[in-house]
C-alpha cells in the first residue's frame, strides 16, 4: 500500500481552477507587456519623425537607469583607454 493518497475531486477542482487563475494572470501580464512595447515603438517613431535620433535617445535612457558613480568610473576608464591608443 503507497503512503501517498490520492487526490479527491474537490482537491483537484481547487487545484485546477488556481492553476487556471495563475495562467490567465500571466497570459493577461504578457498582453500588458506587449501592448507597453507597442506604445515604447510608437513613442520612439514619433520621436524620430520630429527629427530626434532614437539610437542616441535609447542610450541616454539606458544610462539614466544606472547609478551616476558606476556611470562616471566607466567614462573615466574609458578615456583612460582612449588615450593610451592615441584617440584622445
Amino acid at each position: 500500500m503507497s503512503d501517498i493518497t490520492e487526490p479527491t475531486d474537490s482537491t483537484y477542482r481547487v487545484t485546477a481552477n488556481e492553476l487556471r487563475s495563475f495562467i490567465e494572470r500571466y497570459e493577461r501580464l504578457e498582453q500588458e507587456k506587449k501592448d507597453i512595447a507597442d506604445q515604447q515603438k510608437e513613442v520612439m517613431a514619433e520621436a524620430k519623425g520630429r527629427g530626434y535620433d532614437t539610437k542616441v535617445m535609447r542610450k541616454v535612457i539606458a544610462l539614466r537607469k544606472r547609478d551616476k558613480d558606476d556611470i562616471a568610473e566607466e567614462e573615466a576608464v574609458l578615456e583612460m583607454y582612449k588615450e593610451a591608443l592615441g584617440m584622445a
